[in-house]
């Protein structure tokens, strides 16, 4: 960062020149300073405004942005036994930074924010004595250093400061805002630097290597992310020597990929979207739906498919007019009504316009609002199984098992194959083997034979 005790200028903020004092009159007179190397300015009398641009503001935010690292400096000669502000960054009426000196008390007062919250804290020191001193207050984390003439005078560990200032944060210097805080004296080479132990830029005859506090708690989570890692290899190379020492007993086997995962032979798992429960064998999957117990509803209820289950369950039915409906079928009265826990409610759903004449209307069976004649319920998403199929009618839409299967407990939703050949449902002549099928059969020739036809070998 600093090259023998220079500074990288994206890492500082000269004050005074960003400032322009130099062409600011009202209040502020150019003097000579303790040296020549840079101009120093006399703050003198109560009407002046000494703030920065809207362009300065945006830098400073942007260089305090996320640091725990940061620096103030300045050289200043206060007038005897008076009270003022040397800067102060804030917004409104809270201050993010602000560094004041009081010669009524003989204190130099550092304020800032702490989780939205002002924080104080004061160092017995005589600073506005009519002479000159340099003066550099040293953040880190929570540690806090303040220098006056090259001299550690105090040390102390703070709450965090907050650094990430808001867009309205604006830079006062000799001064708290418009109206308050106003020093007396002479100021010059006004600095703030973003780095550790920035002090050093001021007094080249302390620079140390010994870490900051924002320095040691990097390398204490640093060692603690090692130590984290460290245990997580251990593990890895125990199982991974754990693996090893099994490769002597291993075989080959087929495995099975479905939807991108992959099972070992005669792993089992459930597909939920079908309802089945599949098997891995030798590289094949085999999979049957999920058996559901016998359901016996009690007289006043019927058995429905509820979302997220596979089989169905008891739900109170409704009677209106010598009709029975089941949960969630409606029934058209003056209004919609829906079946809901065994009564009927009334539905506030309004019904979509129809782009068809009034004589091709038509009403679904358990619903409110009519369709056009011809609808496709089944791209209402009406849920069949695999093995099943979704046909259109003029007022709903049913599943149907597909040729070679058989409804489950006689919902057609959920089809499983039929067994032609122990069923005795198939053609295969003499001298054929009936092989069942999923949705099918064939017929192979016995051994000796050759085929004449699907159905027959000679």
């Amino acid at each position: 960062t600093a090259v023998g005790f220079g500074m990288d200028p994206d890492l500082q903020i000269d004050i005074i020149t960003e400032l322009d004092l130099v062409n600011t009159t009202l209040g502020v007179t150019q003097v000579s300073g303790l040296h020549n190397a840079s101009k120093a300015f006399l703050f003198q009398d109560t009407e002046r405004e000494i703030h920065a641009a809207p362009h300065v503001s945006e830098k400073l935010i942007q260089l305090f942005q996320n640091k725990s690292d940061f620096t103030f400096l300045a050289t200043l000669q206060q007038k005897a036994s008076t009270s003022g502000v040397i800067l102060s960054i804030r917004e409104l009426e809270h201050s993010y930074f602000e560094l004041e000196s009081s010669g009524l008390r003989d204190e130099i007062r550092y304020h800032y924010r702490f989780h939205g919250k002002m924080r104080t804290e004061v160092f017995p020191y005589r600073l506005a004595d009519g002479q000159w001193h340099r003066i550099a207050v040293s953040l880190s984390a929570s540690h806090l250093l303040l220098h006056v003439d090259c001299n550690r005078i105090y040390e102390r560990v703070i709450d965090p400061p907050e650094t990430n200032l808001t867009p309205e944060s604006n830079l006062w210097l000799g001064q708290r805002n418009r109206k308050h805080g106003f020093f007396k004296g002479v100021i010059q080479d006004v600095k703030i630097i973003f780095i550790p132990n920035g002090y050093i830029t001021q007094c080249p005859n302390l620079n140390r290597t010994c870490p900051t506090c924002s320095d040691f708690l990097s390398l204490v989570q640093g060692i603690m992310d090692l130590q984290e890692l460290l245990a997580k290899m251990t593990a890895k190379l125990n199982y991974a020597e754990t693996r090893l020492s099994q490769l002597e007993d291993c075989h080959c086997e087929k495995t099975c990929q479905v939807n991108g995962l992959i099972y070992r032979d005669k792993d089992s798992w459930v597909e939920d979207d079908h309802c089945r429960n599949c098997t891995c064998k030798a590289g094949a999957v085999e999979c049957r739906r999920m058996s559901c117990p016998p359901l016996e509803c009690p007289p006043d209820a019927l058995p429905v498919h509820v979302d997220t289950q596979c089989c169905k369950v008891c739900k109170a039915k409704c009677i209106y007019g010598g009709k029975v409906l089941a949960e969630g079928q409606r029934v058209l009265t003056k209004s919609c009504r829906e079946c809901r826990n065994g009564v009927l409610v009334k539905v506030t759903e309004t019904c979509p316009p129809l782009n068809c004449s009034e004589k091709d209307h038509v009403l679904p069976e358990n619903q409110c609002c009519s369709v056009c004649r011809g609808h496709n319920f089944c791209a209402e998403g009406h849920r069949c199984g695999e093995n099943s199929e979704c046909k259109n009618w003029n007022t709903k839409a049913t599943c149907e098992c597909k040729n070679g299967y058989l409804s489950v407990q006689g919902d057609s939703a959920y089809c499983e194959d039929i067994d032609e050949c122990a069923a005795k449902m198939h053609y295969c002549h003499a001298n054929t083997v009936c092989v069942n099928l999923p949705g099918s059969y064939r017929c192979d020739c016995v051994a000796g034979y050759v085929r004449v036809d699907d159905f027959s070998c000679t």
